[in-house]
């Protein structure tokens, strides 16, 4: 690449980069705001992971930026219900012994492991619990233990898992809906400003291409080869630029007219006269070539039997602006692809994987990391393809920005932890649940335990990290090809 290419390449890159660490900042505002608005403590606020880069306490918040700009997250104080004697003290604000309140975690996930022999009758043996000691119970103790250790006495009534329940879904769902919020804007920006271009016939009977030979409708190439027939258009000496004026003695008026009669004469003679340059010319007798040719239908695919000459016609760029009607009407297709991708995920990656390692080719319609959005967004910046201009590039940006907005927005509401989601089922599943206990006059059944979602929130958690990182490899490997 040139020197100015090479700065293009690398604007594009920093203005994709900029564009993500903004979502994702955005992405964390959201949840931020109705935690705050709705009495929620909130220690932290931070984009990014690992070591901290940068940081400031306002009030009781700590905002902040970490090194790795694959994330970020936002500490409400009291995600979790209580479960042990302790949590339920702190959760009432109440004062614990400083020597409870130094006790181990683990200490509490042991604590039921043995029946006292008073409880027991004297000719009963001493009897083990049904105790949660593996790895994973380990894990979601200490981290019940350390949540915990966050709330203050003045928390009591701040603690998010109080909150009702549609609240609770409010905080969860403001973090991808401001994303999709976000894609909804970038493509708006692009449908409604740069518009849909589509290249379209003119309807005038000018021809704009004539094709050298005859390639078999089968063959899965477009150049051609010497066994290949000459065209008859070629043959008859059809220029582009010319005006068809008749054919076969038929007055030609509009290029759909002389279509319907190149794909009714099937293999008979062709005699045209054509306008250049201001000059009526007529052109030697040739035949059209029958072929067969895919009908256009909503029904069963058929194929019948037409004239071929060998033209295109003369076309040109139009440009349609829309709303937001039309943007919704995308969104939701491309909302449909981003479900379909999620549930094909595993398998891409795997695709991915197999390229990696020469096992096979990568698809190009399969997924990316951010280090393979950054190089399309700089190899967008940076191409000299014609017709692609400054505004066709910041288009081509949008389209790229908001389809990351739009499938981070999505896979978020995947109802499991550690994802958005899966806070969100379990508060609705709350709210239903105590919904249906005052509708038939029963008892308030409490708090759903998310945290039982943990043990599965690790597994997802480290699936997602192996993901990231094949992608991010596979980008650097085996990059897509853009065509750009």
């Amino acid at each position: 690449m040139t020197g100015p290419e090479v700065a293009l390449y690398a604007l594009g890159v920093v203005i994709f980069l900029a564009a993500i660490f903004v979502s994702i900042a955005l992405h964390e505002l959201g949840h931020l705001y109705f935690a705050k608005k709705f009495g929620c403590r909130v220690s932290q606020y931070m984009v990014g992971f690992g070591p901290t880069v940068w940081s400031l306490k306002k009030g009781e918040t700590e905002y902040g930026i970490k090194l790795i700009p694959l994330g970020g997250y936002v500490k409400i104080i009291g995600m979790f219900p209580p479960e042990t004697d302790r949590e339920q003290q702190i959760s009432r604000g109440e004062q614990v012994p400083a020597d409870t309140a130094a006790a181990p975690a683990r200490q509490e996930a042991h604590s039921d492991v043995l029946v006292a022999a008073s409880a027991a009758t004297p000719d009963a043996p001493l009897t083990l619990r049904k105790s949660n000691t593996g790895l994973f119970a380990q894990m979601v103790s200490q981290t019940r233990a350390a949540e915990f250790e966050l709330v203050e006495p003045g928390d009591a009534d701040r603690l998010f898992y109080k909150l009702p329940a549609a609240k609770k879904i409010l905080v969860m769902v403001a973090g991808p809906g401001v994303n999709i919020a976000l894609a909804f804007l970038c493509f708006l920006c692009v449908y409604g400003i740069y518009g849909v271009h589509s290249v379209e016939p003119t309807g005038r009977p000018a021809v704009s291409v004539v094709s050298d030979c005859v390639i078999p409708q089968d063959a899965k190439r477009t150049a051609c080869q010497d066994s290949d027939q000459v065209s008859p258009a070629r043959a008859a000496g059809l220029r582009p630029g010319d005006v068809v004026v008749s054919f076969n003695s038929q007055p030609v008026t509009s290029w759909s007219q002389l279509s319907d009669l190149i794909h009714a004469n099937g293999d008979s003679v062709a005699a045209m006269e054509v306008e250049r340059d201001g000059t009526q010319v007529k052109l030697q007798a040739s035949h059209t070539i029958a072929m067969p040719r895919d009908l256009d239908g909503g029904g069963p695919k058929q194929t019948a039997t037409v004239g071929f000459l060998g033209v295109e016609p003369e076309s040109r760029e139009v440009v349609t602006r829309h709303g937001p009607v039309y943007t919704m009407e995308r969104m939701g297709e491309m909302t449909g692809h981003a479900v379909s991708s999620i549930v094909q995920l595993p398998a891409r990656v795997y695709n991915v994987a197999q390229a990696i390692f020469g096992q096979g080719e990568r698809a190009q319609d399969g997924p990316m990391s951010v280090i393979g959005g950054s190089r399309l967004a700089g190899e967008v910046a940076a191409s000299t393809k014609p017709g692609l201009d400054i505004g066709g590039k910041a288009a081509l940006l949008g389209l790229v920005v908001g389809s990351f907005n739009l499938f981070i927005g999505v896979f978020n509401l995947i109802p499991l932890l550690p994802l958005d989601g899966g806070h969100i089922a379990g508060s609705a599943f709350e709210g239903a649940r105590r919904c249906l206990a005052r509708r038939f006059s029963r008892p308030d059944p409490g708090h759903v335990n998310v945290a039982r979602q943990l043990p599965v929130a690790y597994v997802i958690g480290l699936a997602m990290l192996s993901m990231s990182l094949v992608l991010m490899v596979g980008d650097i490997v085996v990059p897509l090809k853009s065509g750009l």
